[in-house]
Formats: structure tokens, sequence, C-alpha cells
């Protein structure tokens, strides 16, 4: 992670600035300024490997600032709030945040999180699949998976819909390649928290639900069915 950079929008300074040694003491490189206008500008002259945005910042709130760096890079981004009230999260995740941590926090944990958010992203082709032929059929590793109008390289890590392309983020990538994995098989929010998010531990389910959304509105409503009271599956 020596070579890993972090930017961090921050206004509070104390705050800041004992995060952004924790950070370097195990080795990132940081950036960290008070606003969202000069975190936009650090993002766009440094860009950076990961982005840690708190939701309340002056200029250019966390969120507005979010959407900004999500028009122009699937980075990962991590949202900082003072308060797990499900407006601000909701809000973060809506605007592409890949996953958020809730203030006070505690040092060693945020640095987990953004090793668990970098694990993935560096992976983010990985994740398995199974091809299909006409019929939709699994068959070997590797190859094109289709379900009904939907399309996915596995290899190139590329979906189409209709034969227009998705843009996907890592994350929304590695959650369609979950569910494509088992076609039919009903996936907990639990399971894919931990498949997806690299969750060795009990995490806020709302992630799952708005990448799950947020995934519906690109490659379809239905193609991924909510079973109530279990979690999701892909209609295959």
């Amino acid at each position: 992670m020596a070579d890993t950079h972090v930017l961090f929008v921050e206004d509070d300074d104390v705050i800041r600035e004992a995060t952004q040694l924790a950070l370097e003491r195990v080795g990132f490189s940081v950036t960290a300024v008070p606003d969202g206008l000069q975190g936009l500008e650090a993002f766009r002259a440094a860009r950076p490997d990961i982005a840690l945005l708190d939701v309340m910042v002056p200029g250019l709130d966390g969120v507005s600032l979010c959407r900004r760096i999500r028009d122009e890079s699937a980075v990962p981004v991590i949202m900082l709030s003072a308060r797990a009230d499900s407006i601000d999260v909701v809000l973060g995740l809506e605007a592409g945040a890949d996953d958020y941590v809730t203030k006070p926090f505690d040092g060693a944990v945020l640095v987990a999180r953004i090793r668990a958010v970098l694990r993935r992203f560096g992976h983010a082709a990985g994740g398995g699949g199974t091809p299909a032929g006409a019929g939709g059929t699994p068959g070997e590793p590797g190859g094109v998976l289709v379900f009904g109008d939907v399309e996915i390289d596995t290899e190139g890590m590329e979906v189409r819909r209709g034969g227009a392309h998705v843009g996907l983020t890592p994350t929304e990538m590695r959650l369609l390649l979950e569910f494509s994995s088992a076609p039919g098989t009903v996936l907990s929010r639990d399971k894919l928290l931990e498949r997806v998010w690299d969750y060795g531990w009990g995490g806020d389910t709302r992630v799952v639900d708005v990448h799950v959304q947020r995934l519906r509105t690109k490659i379809g409503q239905d193609r991924i069915e909510t079973v109530r009271g279990f979690g999701y599956k892909l209609r295959a």
C-alpha cells in the first residue's frame, strides 16, 4: 500500500491532521484538504487511488463532490459522516460512493475499510463467472454470460444491454459477477457484503440495497429479483 495515494476531504482541522498522520503511518500517501472545491481540484491534479469524503464540508459538500468525481472517474470513494443517518448514507451511496464510515471512527477500522475497498477494486476483474450460450445456459469459465438482453464479458469486464455498452463501477461489476456466478440462487445481503465488500465482520446492509438498486437502473429493474426476507437473485 506504500504507493497508494489517498485524497482526504475533511473540514475539521483536528480530525484531518490526526487521520492524515494515521494513514501515513501505515504507508499511504495522503493529500488532505479542508473543503470540497479544493478536493475537486486536488482530485483532478493528483488522480488519487481512493477518495475519503466527509459529507458536510464547505464549498462543495461531500455528496456533490462524489457525484463530480463519479462523472469523471471510477476511483473508489468512501463517504465519512458524523451520523449514521439514513439520508446521509443513502445520498452518499446513490451519488456513487462505494462505502461509508460513521464518525467518530477508529483509525484501525478506517484503514481496514480502505484496504478492503482497494482489494476489491484491485480484483474488479475477478469474481469468476460462467459463460452462457445462446440459451443462457452456464458453461465453462470465461467468455460471455447472457441473461436476456444483458451480456457480460467476464474477460473484457464489459457489460452490454441490448447491444449498448453499460457503464458500471468496479463495485457494481463485482456485484453483477457475484449474481451471475449463481443465476437463480438467492444471495443474502450478509453474503453479498462478505463476497463483494470483503467484510469479515457485520456491515450495514443498506450498502447492498442501494448498489442493487443502482445496478437495476442499468441492467433492467426486473433482472434482479428481491426475495423478501432472504435477499436477491439474478433471473436466469
